[in-house]
């Protein structure tokens, strides 16, 4: 310290008298009461219990298809690529969910939302276009639309169904072409 940082007779006073009388410290660390358990989400482990049973029971997801699987490469993609990408080994920068949406809005939504994923360089997203089963007998819309528009737009590479815990056979992971 400083000359200039030394505090004057006055002023310790004056700081003295403001924060009153004090009781002094006999020991430098504060005793605490028991610890507090840490906080934890409720089924949380029975959720993930439930997804490594799913994942399990399915085998390997790039190995088996079971019908409901949307799956799409462009033939420049390599297979080991493809295989990470079903596996879901590479990362998910960002996610877009379409539920309850009309195809329309659902169609507009997922082309700015692949836009901007590839404005701003993620190389995997995914989208969730949920199981349609408010769809009744037509089928679930979003995921027919969903598979035909990812499948002509070009800055898309490849898409795959997601693994169970990411939305199953109502999610997909889509690998965009961030290179151009």
């Amino acid at each position: 310290m400083g000359n200039k940082d030394r505090i004057s007779p006055e002023d310790a006073a004056l700081f003295r008298k403001s924060i009153g009388e004090v009781d002094p410290v006999e020991h430098d660390r504060a005793e605490l009461d028991a610890p507090r358990p840490t906080a934890r989400a409720r089924f949380r482990r029975a959720d993930d219990r439930a997804a490594l049973r799913e994942s399990l029971e399915a085998g390997d997801p790039a190995d088996s298809e079971t019908g409901e699987e949307l799956l799409f490469q462009r033939e420049r993609v390599p297979r080991k690529t493809m295989r990470r990408l079903r596996r879901g080994r590479i990362p998910v920068r960002d996610q877009l969910d379409l539920h309850g949406m009309t195809r329309k809005a659902a169609l507009d939504l997922t082309r700015a939302f692949i836009q901007e994923a590839v404005a701003n360089r993620h190389e995997c997203v995914c989208i969730v276009h949920g199981k349609g089963h408010g769809s009744g007998s037509s089928g679930p819309v979003l995921k027919h639309m969903l598979n035909q528009s990812l499948r002509n737009h070009d800055r898309v590479l490849a898409f795959s169904s997601a693994l169970p815990p990411d939305g199953g056979t109502g999610a997909v992971y889509v690998l965009l072409d961030i290179e151009r």
